[in-house]
């Protein structure tokens, strides 16, 4: 049974596996909307439909390698955040910002003097004191096909418009599609597999390598610290900071330091703790037996009452045992 050459407008492009054939369906781009800054070039943009789920740029690039050289592709309309194609379709909005800086900034400098310079110095002099940080071993990763949703789109943009022409018409005999190094189908789930479990040194070298990065941050902070024992917290213009510390205004640096809330209004700190009673109530013999004692003479004195009430309540005949 021979396929039609052309289904609602799309051109039929059969594509044959080892084991199988696959239809892709193939039309120039036409945007219905009418963008200021259009992002594919009407002339030279192919729109393909029913792509492999797991097809490649490269492998794309390869098969329409016939009709001309393909300048790049885009798989659904996810790939409009990509920066570079960002960077083609708005242009060079960000140079004419950075131009505008030039000479104002360069005056601004000019008129710090040499103190400006010396702080550069000094940062400079910093860094080269500095330990290099350790470098973290990675964990052995390599690049494997994207799978997509079933029937996804692509766009393909040729670097000519002759080549679109080229890559509609329709094909005599199916299309081979091109080989690739990159794992497909269970042998890229195997690889996938084998990868998110590396052995177990490298597995150890990379913990290791991590925690002395992280070591070196803690402290590379602890030096950058500002606190010093017995030393005012100043700031950069040589200001000494007044803050609210502890009962008796100290800051943890020794500075200037306003009085806690609760100081300035009971002038108690709160760090005094109550004192006990200097006479132990049971620390003799007989002082036990004298509570015990009291312990029995209560109890029976709770029963008496608990009595009478059941008597008093018997009497009014309110009482209802069952």
């Amino acid at each position: 049974m021979s396929l039609p050459k052309l289904v609602s407008g799309f051109t039929v492009i059969p594509v044959a596996y080892p084991h199988s054939t696959h239809i892709l369906y193939a039309k120039a781009h036409a945007s219905s909307s009418k963008p200021t800054k259009p992002t594919f070039p009407p002339d030279r943009t192919l729109f393909l439909v029913n792509v492999p789920v797991d097809a490649t740029e490269r492998e794309l690039s390869l098969l329409f390698r016939y009709a001309g050289t393909v300048e790049r592709v885009l798989f659904d309309q996810n790939d409009l955040g990509d920066p570079e194609l960002q960077a083609d379709t708005l242009g060079s909005g960000s140079g004419s910002e950075e131009d505008s800086d030039g000479p104002d900034s360069s005056m601004e400098v000019d008129t710090e003097g040499n103190t400006e310079t010396q702080r550069r110095k000094s940062r400079k002099d910093k860094k080269r004191d500095e330990p290099a940080p350790p470098a973290v071993v990675p964990l052995p990763t390599n690049p494997h096909r994207t799978l997509r949703k079933t029937g996804a789109v692509a766009h393909l943009v040729f670097l000519d418009s002759s080549s679109l022409t080229k890559a509609l018409v329709p094909p005599q005999k199916p299309r081979s599609w091109p080989s690739s190094e990159e794992p497909r189908g269970l042998a890229r789930y195997r690889a996938l597999y084998d990868e998110q479990r590396p052995p177990l040194d490298i597995v150890k070298a990379h913990a290791d390598t991590a925690m002395e990065l992280y070591e070196y941050e803690l402290a590379k902070s602890r030096r950058k610290s500002t606190y010093h024992k017995g030393e005012a917290i100043v700031d950069e213009d040589g200001f000494t900071l007044v803050t609210r510390g502890g009962a008796y205004g100290k800051t943890l640096g020794g500075g200037v330091a306003v009085a806690s809330k609760q100081f300035q209004a009971t002038s108690n700190t709160g760090s005094k703790k109550k004192k006990e009673p200097k006479e132990k109530t049971s620390f003799y013999a007989f002082q036990k037996a004298e509570k015990q004692r009291q312990a029995i003479v209560d109890l029976k004195k709770n029963f008496e009452a608990d009595k009478a009430r059941i008597e008093k309540l018997k009497q009014s005949r309110r009482f209802k045992p069952y």
